[in-house]
């Protein structure tokens, strides 16, 4: 293990939460190398851990351990496990749906539910409600500092059983292709979708193309506009909008200099649809 340990949860940074879970980490190892992730997941939003997780983990080296904390059925019987990625990174964190965009998008080794009698911290028996201190930040400083093997975590689990969240699909056609909006380029406003660059690229859109948006938030139409193709935001003024590639390699849209799911109420998760649509000569 190369010692590096990245932390992420839904705790913020107002109370003593996320020091507590670094302090485990460093009580078991000091010269780990302990980094975050963030903290500022919305609570209890399952599907932004997970997405942010996709986001970052492949530019980390093999052997870093990521601790993921997003849980609202602490203490319940879901199960705490560690999972190896075809990258050779770790994710220690609960079985709810966290693992859904690395597996989906990146891929799963293996699975290996957490044997609590033997990695939980000690006296802690009678605490049900902050497993990220006392099961998962533990168990991923002794597997980040090489005190314990990967397969010392506990038994594997099948990867067809491990829980997955819903993801939308991408639909397409002569002329437009159709996904959904998973997720904010948060700071900005950006809405980042589920369209990968290829597929958009293969029903024809070319760079300084103007296309029609179509956005919907079910049956609901939220917004119905043309905006250009573009390769950076320098390709149009500021406050117009734009289509251009994320860091991901999907399909986003933004306003220059501004906040486009503010400017227009747009929210995420697969009940948000958007349609890119050629538009006729």
């Amino acid at each position: 293990m190369n010692k590096l340990l990245v932390f992420q949860s839904d705790f913020g940074l107002v109370d003593g939460a996320v020091s507590a879970m670094h302090g485990v980490a460093s009580t078991v190892d000091d010269s780990l190398k302990i980094q975050d992730l963030t903290h500022d997941i919305p609570p209890y939003s399952i599907w932004e851990a997970s997405y942010r997780l996709f986001q970052t983990i492949e530019y980390w080296p093999k052997g870093t351990v990521f601790v993921s904390v997003v849980d609202p059925g602490v203490g319940s019987s879901r199960r705490s496990v560690v999972a190896e990625t075809v990258g050779g990174q770790y994710i220690v964190t609960p079985d709810n749906g966290t693992l859904t965009h690395i597996k989906k998008y990146i891929g799963l080794k293996e699975v290996r539910e957490i044997d609590e009698t033997k990695h939980r911290r000690e006296d802690t028996e009678h605490s049900y409600t902050f497993h990220g201190r006392d099961v998962y930040a533990n168990t991923g400083a002794k597997l980040a500092s090489g005190k314990i093997a990967f397969e010392q975590v506990g038994s594997v689990v099948d990867l067809s059983l491990t829980t997955e969240l819903e993801v939308g699909e991408v639909q397409t056609g002569l002329d437009f292709v159709k996904g959904a909006i998973d997720i904010l380029d948060v700071r900005f406003g950006s809405l980042w979708t589920n369209i990968p660059r290829d597929i958009f690229v293969n029903v024809g859109f070319e760079h300084g193309d103007r296309v029609e948006v179509v956005i919907r938030n079910g049956s609901t139409l939220a917004y119905n506009n043309r905006m250009t193709y573009g390769k950076s935001f320098a390709d149009v003024y500021a406050s117009e909008q734009i289509i251009y590639v994320n860091s991901v390699y999907n399909m986003a849209i933004a306003i220059n200099q501004g906040n486009f799911a503010r400017a227009y109420n747009i929210g995420t998760g697969r009940h948000w649809k958007i349609e890119f649509r050629k538009i006729s000569q």
